[in-house]
């Protein structure tokens, strides 16, 4: 039997659950991008110049047709020199730099949809607490509930060093400031109590006085007197989306988080993370369930296998390639991979960068090769090679294994094109449509709502 007929005695009534159809339960699509010049120099580009934001907007509501929850704009602070100790290899091959505000264009891209979640990185280091409390209740009314804050430390010096500092703090203490600025923002979001806001146009109140309450926050890092001056927004706080890789991070993630930007190699690893960070919510005192792990996914699409897999050993096969992973991965974990041999494994470090992500990246103990390590970058050992399909039929394998709870698309370096928007919302996400595993209408109002709906 062919896959397309498979497919067809697949299909799913729309409006049955999954699960009534003797299928895995439906999961959570989402899209990890960032404000970048991305496909530039590419045969199918978007043109290379994307500053005005209008590629974004395109690009966010061909995904609302596919109806994911949300879009995730990733974002960092420097010009990275992890390379070689220059910026040569960042600036030539336009690799994460340029690199624009995803704050700005996440209110764009919110004025201009009606149901995606939009989810902007902003960094504890770099925003103030009050600000950032602000800034988010501000495109939390503009979204009408559908704004999400990638909370990230930041995990790079050349950043620290734009904003005064010499060098960032050890890891640990970034996490403890991070607990208390959680602890801040928490505050200043809940500075206005339900129903402050009154507009009584008889007595000529707008805001009960009564229920707005400075906070008089003083902690080790922060102080603030607060309360906040905007009106609460749709969700009173931000939906918070969080990568934690390393032990310290999966924790803080499980803490506060309600979805989880999540690396992982294989079924397995896969399983042993979720599974990992759904006991640690539950030592928090949280539902689990109320946390939606999305693992990063890079799919290669065609219209046959052979296309497929030829498109992607085209991508990876170039030393440029290999090398443009390398410094990718460079640039978060503050480590010059250009000093080590390529054909050699990479001696166990350290760093005072990502440290999860350097573990997953590393892979330690496996043997391999740095060469093959960088050729595996974007290689969730899921084989997403091939037709629509076939890759929609190994995501649903992969996640009934999991358990859940979605996926994170992506391209390699971040680099989408409108034709690699097509295949994934036009081809990848129906034949998911037609299996009943992704949602095909939205049926709630706020990012949050639409995360716990299943």
């Amino acid at each position: 039997m062919t896959s397309r007929r498979a497919d067809e005695h697949r299909r799913v009534p729309k409006g049955t659950k999954p699960e009534e159809a003797g299928l895995a339960k439906r999961f959570h699509l989402a899209w990890f991008t960032n404000f970048t010049a991305g496909n530039w120099g590419e045969t199918f580009s978007h043109g290379g110049s994307p500053w005005d934001g209008k590629f974004f907007v395109e690009f966010a509501l061909a995904m609302e047709r596919a109806c994911f929850d949300y879009m995730i704009l990733e974002d960092t602070l420097m010009v990275s020199e992890a390379w070689g100790g220059t910026a040569e290899m960042s600036l030539n091959q336009a690799l994460q730099v340029p690199k624009h505000d995803p704050v700005p264009l996440a209110a764009m891209i919110a004025a201009a949809t009606s149901n995606l979640g939009i989810v902007a990185t902003m960094s504890t280091m770099a925003w103030p607490p009050f600000m950032l409390a602000r800034a988010s209740t501000t495109i939390d009314h503009i979204a009408g509930g559908r704004f999400g804050w990638n909370i990230v430390t930041s995990g790079e010096d050349a950043a620290a060093q734009n904003f005064g500092l010499d060098r960032l703090p050890p890891r640990e203490a970034r996490y403890a400031m991070a607990d208390e600025y959680m602890e801040l923002v928490y505050q200043l979001f809940d500075s206005w109590e339900p129903g402050a806001v009154v507009m009584d146009r008889e007595r000529g109140i707008y805001a009960d006085w009564r229920k707005v309450h400075p906070i008089y926050f003083e902690g080790r890092f922060f102080k603030c007197r607060g309360p906040l001056n905007t009106v609460p927004s749709p969700q009173r706080r931000p939906t918070f989306v969080q990568a934690g890789g390393s032990p310290r991070g999966r924790a803080f993630a499980a803490r506060h988080a309600d979805s989880i930007i999540a690396t992982a190699n294989q079924v397995g690893g896969m399983k042993q993370y979720r599974d990992d960070v759904r006991a640690h919510a539950v030592k928090c005192g949280r539902n689990p369930d109320d946390i939606k792990v999305l693992f990063l996914v890079y799919p290669f699409l065609s219209e046959t296998s052979e296309e497929a897999k030829a498109k992607c050993r085209r991508m990876i096969g170039s030393d440029g390639f290999i090398h443009a992973a390398l410094a990718s991965v460079g640039q978060i974990t503050d480590i010059d991979f250009s000093r080590f041999d390529l054909d050699e494994p990479l001696p166990r470090i350290t760093t005072n960068g990502e440290q999860g992500s350097l573990d997953k990246f590393a892979q330690w103990g496996s043997g391999k090769t740095l060469r093959q390590l960088a050729s595996e970058r974007f290689d969730s050992g899921l084989n997403l090679i091939g037709t629509p399909d076939e890759v929609a039929d190994r995501m649903g394998q992969a996640m009934e294994e999991i358990g859940g709870d979605g996926y994170l698309i992506s391209t390699p370096f971040q680099r989408v094109s409108r034709r690699f928007i097509n295949e994934v919302c036009e081809g990848l996400v129906p034949a998911l449509q037609r299996r009943g595993l992704v949602r095909d209408a939205y049926t709630r109002s706020t990012l949050r709502e639409t995360l716990r709906e299943f």
